[in-house]
Formats: C-alpha cells, structure tokens, sequence
C-alpha cells in the first residue's frame, strides 16, 4: 500500500508516519532525509546531490524523482508513505507518472485538516513547554515562522488537495484529535 500524507508544518504527518512505519511495517520516504542519505552515500545520484546542496541550491524536483525511484526498486515492505512530497502539482504529477512505470499505485491520500488557528497556538506551546523543559526547540516553531511556513503550505501544497480528490485518491481525517484519535481515522482510511 503505498499512501501520501498531507496537512500544513505541525499537523502532525511525522508522527502518524512513525505508527504507520511500526504497526503496519511501511516505509516512510521522507525527502529532507533521503536527501541527506544520498549526500553521504557516494552513489552517482548522491554526488549530485551534494553538489547542488554545496552551492546552497535547491534540489530539482528530477533528482527527487531519481532518488524515490532507487526506493521504489528496493525492499518495499508495507508499503511506502510520501511525506513531504509531492509539494506541488508538477511533482504530483512527476510521481503519478514513476508509480505507473513501476507497477506500483498510489492507494490513499490523507490529509490532516487542522484549524490554523489551533494549530499555531498548539505548536508555539509545544516549543514553550520543551523550552521550560530544557529540551531542545525547533528555530522555527514560533509564531512568525510558522506562519511564514503555512502561506508556503497554502500557495504550493494546498491544490494537491483538489487534485487528488479530483482523482477520486483523497479522504480528510481530523488532524486535531490526539495522537490516538487521529492514528485511528488514519486507519480506519487504510482499512477500508
């Protein structure tokens, strides 16, 4: 089963990839640390991502493409979950085209629907709390940015939403449930 995870910064995508990786043996195909795999892999592809990352570039939307493609050819377990990818309708469309041309099928995407509202306020009291607690916080989980981070979310991601449910792919599940609340509806998608 291969599924994409969607919601704005904060809804919570990491955390319900990490139950679905445990409870349903999936494999969470996250960019950010596939790019950092690749980087220190010594592959041809990590090469060139290492180069571009040395410039302090943006990684094409080819190489990402290149680098779910070697995934997709590997162990596929349970399944794979997109997180953080696709982000735009070009890329939604670049990874339809590579499902196809692997055999594989894109079976769920859920998104996380949140209230910005509660959620900015739920993650500005989180950072508040591992603050007061000595843990470490993310730079970002502050107002500014995360409002900063939810306009970017709104203008390239958002339309993924109407084209997946166009494509008949989408079910919303309440991202502002707890943990567990939310893992359910998560599952109860899967599962029908």
């Amino acid at each position: 089963m291969n599924i994409i995870l969607l919601g704005p910064p904060g809804a919570g995508k990491g955390t319900q990839a990490r139950f679905l990786c445990d409870d349903r043996n999936m494999i969470q195909l996250s960019t950010g640390d596939m790019l950092r795999e690749a980087k220190t892999s010594g592959t041809e592809m990590g090469k060139r991502v290492a180069e571009v990352m040395d410039r302090g570039d943006l990684v094409t939307d080819e190489i990402v493409i290149g680098l779910i493609r070697e995934k997709l050819q590997g162990d596929k377990k349970g399944g794979f979950i997109f997180d953080g990818f696709p982000r735009t309708l070009a890329q939604a469309d670049a990874l339809g085209k590579l499902l196809q041309e692997q055999g594989e099928a894109l079976d769920h995407v859920v998104e996380l629907q949140v209230n910005d509202e509660v959620l900015v306020d739920r993650i500005v009291g989180r950072a508040a709390e591992a603050a007061a607690a000595g843990q470490p916080v993310r730079a970002d989980d502050n107002e500014e940015s995360l409002k900063v981070r939810l306009m970017a979310y709104y203008k390239q991601t958002s339309p993924l939403i109407g084209y997946y449910h166009a494509k008949g792919n989408l079910k919303s599940v309440d991202g502002l449930g707890s943990m567990d609340a939310v893992k359910l509806d998560i599952a109860g998608v899967l599962d029908a």
